[in-house]
This record gives C-alpha cells, sequence and structure tokens, in this order.
C-alpha cells in the first residue's frame, strides 16, 4: 500500500448522536499526522457526484457537542450499481483521496467491503447506530445518547401513568435489536419489556399485567421494541389489552425519531473520539477492511464482513434482571 497522504471521512445510513464527535476526531486524527482529510457529503451518493470538502484541525471546531451529522446522509441506489461505485472511485482518485473512514452501520459497511474489494480502495469502518446491533462492538456511536432519551421520555410518561392509574405502551425504536428498548425497560423500572429477540405471547403479557395489579400497581409501563412480534404493531397490542383487561385504560406513546436526535452523551463523545483516532491510525498502518470497536473498554479492530454477518446477542442476564425487577 503507498503512503497515505490524504483521508476521506463519510457519515451514511440512520444519523446518530456522536456522527460529529466522531468527525473531529478523523479530522484531528489527520491534522495531527500532518495529513490531509477531505468531508464528503451525503454520504456515498456524495462521493458519486463528487461532493467533497477539504478539512482541517479548525474546521471541526464547536461540533463535538452537536447531533446529527455535519457532513449529511443519505441512501444511493446508484452506489449499488457497478458504474456508480466507478465514478465514485473516480471522484476518490482526481482528489487524490488515499483512504476512507465510513462512519455509519452495517448496510454502510456493506458498500464499504464492496467497494475495497473491487477497488482495493483502503476503508476502516466506525458503528454509528442507536441501534447498537454490530457485532465487534459494546456500544455503537449514539446508542448510549438514545437510552437516555428514551428513559428521559419513559420517566415524564411514568408521571402522568401514576396520576390517572394507566397501562402505558412506550414503543422505542429497534426494528431488528432490542437492546435500546430492553436497557431503557430496566432503566426506566417497566413492567415489562418485549423485543424481537424474545417472543413472550400475548398471554404471557396478559398474565404478567394481571399479576402487577394483584400486588397492588395501579399503573404500569410497557417497553416496546417496533420490531416485537408479539403483536402487529403497538397500536393492536393496546386494543388487545383493552378488550382482554378492561380494567386498565391504556394509552399508548411513540417515541420515533426523537431517540435519534440531540446533543451525545459524555460517553458517546469519548467513544467517538477513541474510534476516530484508531480508525486513521489502521489506516496509517496499511490497514484495511476493518471496523474499530469497544471491546472490553479497549478500542479493537474487527474484520468488516465479520462485523456485517456477525450477530451482536442481546444480554441474557439483563432478561432475567428485567424479570426480577418487574416483581
Amino acid at each position: 500500500m503507498e503512503k497515505i497522504k490524504k483521508i476521506a471521512v463519510l457519515t451514511s445510513g440512520g444519523d446518530s448522536p456522536g456522527m460529529n464527535a466522531a468527525i473531529r476526531s478523523v479530522v484531528r486524527t489527520c491534522a495531527f499526522y500532518k495529513i490531509a482529510s477531505v468531508g464528503i457529503y451525503r454520504g456515498y451518493q456524495g462521493m458519486i457526484e463528487g461532493d467533497f470538502i477539504n478539512l482541517n484541525a479548525r474546521s471541526v471546531n464547536n461540533i463535538i457537542n452537536k447531533g446529527g451529522t455535519i457532513l449529511k446522509s443519505a441512501r444511493s441506489t446508484e452506489f449499488r450499481t457497478e458504474e456508480g461505485r466507478r465514478k465514485a472511485y473516480k471522484h476518490l482518485k482526481e482528489n487524490e483521496i488515499d483512504a476512507l473512514v465510513v462512519i455509519g452501520g452495517d448496510g454502510s459497511f456493506t458498500g464499504g467491503v464492496v467497494f475495497n474489494q473491487e477497488f482495493n480502495f483502503p476503508i476502516v469502518g466506525i458503528p454509528g447506530t442507536i441501534d447498537n446491533d454490530i457485532y465487534g462492538t459494546t456500544h455503537t456511536l449514539g446508542f448510549d445518547t438514545a437510552l437516555n432519551t428514551a428513559v428521559e421520555a419513559i420517566d415524564k410518561i411514568r408521571d402522568t401513568a401514576s396520576s390517572h392509574n394507566r397501562l402505558f405502551f412506550v414503543e422505542v425504536m429497534g426494528r431488528d435489536a432490542g437492546f435500546i428498548a430492553l436497557n431503557a425497560g430496566v432503566g426506566a423500572g417497566a413492567e415489562e419489556i418485549l423485543i424481537p429477540e424474545e417472543d413472550l405471547g400475548l398471554d404471557r403479557m396478559l398474565d404478567s399485567l394481571k399479576a402487577s395489579r394483584k400486588s397492588g400497581k395501579s399503573s404500569s409501563i410497557v417497553v416496546v421494541a417496533e420490531g416485537d412480534k408479539t403483536g402487529k404493531n403497538v397500536f393492536e397490542l393496546a386494543d388487545y389489552v383493552e378488550k382482554n383487561l378492561p380494567e386498565y385504560d391504556v394509552r399508548v406513546s411513540v417515541l420515533g425519531h426523537m431517540q435519534r436526535g440531540g446533543s451525545p452523551s459524555c460517553f458517546d463523545r469519548v467513544l467517538a473520539s477513541r474510534l476516530g483516532v484508531k480508525a486513521v491510525e489502521l489506516l496509517l498502518e496499511g490497514k484495511t477492511n476493518l471496523m474499530v470497536g469497544l471491546v472490553n473498554n479497549k478500542i479493537k479492530p474487527t474484520d468488516l464482513e465479520k462485523a456485517i454477518k456477525g450477530h451482536h446477542k442481546i444480554d441474557t442476564e439483563l432478561l432475567r434482571v428485567s424479570d426480577i425487577m418487574s416483581t
């Protein structure tokens, strides 16, 4: 591999708090090692269109505390074609860019792997997704912030539930993974937590709610991951409970995209800073097709294909804790 003199960074897929902190870290690490850095707007689509901006240490002032991504993010169907990827490669070479840092989730990493295979172009990934569903890291960027946002919202809903003796179904993000629901549910003291990995079934949910009622609880919170399979959706769940447990006054609250926004937590800012440094250093060492992640509180690389194909499993111990706490 030739000596790397210029590194580009892009954000792709859904935004997550901490992406800006990671951009800052990549750019300032490049400045520390006296190499140039470039920002690519709108992910892979911006790479295809040559939408680049030169960055330096001062370009990324005061962004560590900002949510979203200053480089924007966009889906790119064109990048899925060989012709689109060839256009992207041409723009990178024309701008004398030698390596790429991709901040995103498994879809973004899949694009990076294909691009690396076709053009032997050095790539390192930084996991940025609130879902925390990437193999090779205990925490993805934005997960901790999304958790804090969800817990704060559930705490406020709890006040209303208690005041009116209501049962609230609170839907959090997590189409394929229940990390947010499980952790936020335990942190907010939910009576039930419904996640895609554990299909409790409607009968068990009813039995649990009946037991809560018998034990003297006048209000309850059920945290539901959006991908949970107990019912078709959270509104169907609420209707089912109302029909079978008419003593409950049932309400639904969908937290939605508010979980993606907001200023990143201190944990996400520190993690982003550590991941950005390691990503650049790996590229300078001549390494490629890797993702940097947090393992046993150390920043470690994982093969990018393994990060995509591997499965980050739910903590079964936390499920057990949840069952005990809901007594």
